[in-house]
């Protein structure tokens, strides 16, 4: 029989973040609490549990053994408390929802589903991980976007579009005036990426499977910019949702890519146990409006993902 403890939410939260931070200076900060006070709730956690948590030597802090296996219970008891506080005194707040995946303009997606609704707070995550780590922060309630990798416990995900992309290339490109392209016909030319390609997970995919070997990295300063990018070298293209609006410009072309189709997965990241009233509403119209457009239609003979979209990971 496992004896109770009572544990002070406190000491948890000093814990886990210094267990993410792996530095009490930057941990406290998160806090707004001296290294002291931090020190001392840890002490005392460690203390209430009869186990050493962090390991604090010359090499860093490093979590124990028992540190790494109290870590993740401990994230979803300082997200189960949030949710109960926010029962209680957050039920008029808006949902506060990150999106990602800006070449992709995920709000193309999401404005579909959330116009007319006043309670949305939008904010922008750079990639993946900063929107997990928000979450798994309560920092916000959801997230939007193309989700990619394993996804830690607690969390979870509901596919909701799978948006077919074009390739826009250069006026200059051997292909930019054919009225379609198969990805295989793209490997002589150079993928234009708005960013490092590696943390790019859909391009980064694309030119693997396809044999693509070249690419320019720039940064994404938006579609206004997008054609001097493309303009530097002929053989440069990138990929875009296929309905996207691109600004008039002679420089560059959109051509639809077929056998196959390559699909861009879009989901609604949330936390697994509950959360803000508003969640389960746009979660419920996410899904009418995919039946409604098609938007989950696949077909593996005509189409391109770079993985199953499970509901787990997309």
């Amino acid at each position: 029989m496992v004896t109770a403890v009572d544990l002070d939410l406190a000491q948890v939260r000093a814990f886990v973040r210094t267990a993410e931070e792996l530095h009490f200076g930057h941990a406290a900060a998160e806090l707004s609490i001296s290294q002291q006070a931090l020190s001392k709730r840890i002490a005392r956690l460690e203390s209430t549990l009869g186990s050493r948590l962090l390991d604090r030597g010359g090499q860093g802090v490093r979590l124990t053994e028992a540190g790494r296996r109290f870590l993740e219970p401990a994230r979803q008891t300082l997200a189960a408390a949030d949710l109960a506080v926010a029962a209680v005194l957050d039920t008029r707040r808006p949902l506060r929802i990150d999106v990602w995946g800006h070449l992709y303009a995920p709000m193309r997606t999401l404005a579909q589903v959330a116009t007319g609704e006043p309670r949305l707070e939008l904010g922008h995550g750079r990639d993946l991980p900063s929107a997990i780590t928000a979450l798994l922060h309560g920092d916000i309630d959801a997230a939007f976007g193309r989700v990619h990798a394993p996804l830690p416990a607690g969390l979870t995900h509901r596919l909701v579009r799978l948006e077919p992309v074009d390739a826009v290339l250069n006026a200059d490109h051997p292909l930019a005036d054919a009225p379609a392209i198969r990805p295989a016909q793209l490997r002589d030319g150079v993928l234009w990426t708005p960013g490092p390609l590696h943390r790019l997970d859909f391009l980064h995919r694309f030119a693997l499977a396809f044999g693509i070997h070249q690419h320019a990295e720039g940064t994404n300063l938006g579609l206004d910019h997008l054609p001097a990018d493309l303009a530097a070298d002929p053989r440069r293209f990138t990929l875009l949702p296929a309905d996207l609006p691109l600004p008039p410009h002679p420089a560059i072309r959109s051509v639809p890519l077929i056998d196959p189709t390559p699909l861009y997965a879009w989901s609604l990241l949330r936390r697994d146990n509950g959360g803000h009233p508003l969640l389960d509403t746009l979660t419920s119209a996410f899904a009418a409006e995919a039946e409604r457009r098609r938007w989950l239609e696949h077909d593996p003979a005509r189409d391109w993902l770079p993985e199953h979209p499970g509901t787990d990971n997309g």
